[in-house]
């Protein structure tokens, strides 16, 4: 998906956050024009993530849709979460308490 690649590229400093923003933009109007609700959830979870550049709290709706679209797919949601758990197990410490404070705040799991 065309979201994904601007987003490496801004990840590296190539491309402006209003780049990043109109690729966000994209992957949301393609959720809106899908009717399957896996493909909808997936480009969603695109849509939030590449608008991460834009607002860090957008990272928490991509992982969330990310979520979602595995969930929809009857994939395996625990394999998912703990791949997601791994990456955020990355991030330094304070990072990682903020995230998990909002995800509790805002109540994602039981929106899955």
């Amino acid at each position: 998906m065309y979201a994904l690649e601007v987003a490496k590229e801004w990840e590296k400093g190539a491309l402006p956050t209003g780049e990043a923003m109109k690729a966000s933009v994209m992957a949301h109007e393609v959720a809106r024009q899908s009717a399957d609700p896996v493909s909808k959830a997936v480009a969603r979870a695109v849509g939030q993530a590449v608008a991460t550049a834009h607002m860090a709290d957008h990272s928490l709706r991509g992982a969330f849709y990310a979520l979602k679209a595995v969930k929809l797919a009857k994939k395996n949601l625990e394999k998912e979460r703990e791949w997601q758990t791994k990456r955020l197990n990355e991030l330094p410490s304070d990072i990682i308490d903020i995230v998990q404070a909002m995800w509790k705040e805002k109540e994602l799991d039981k929106r899955i």
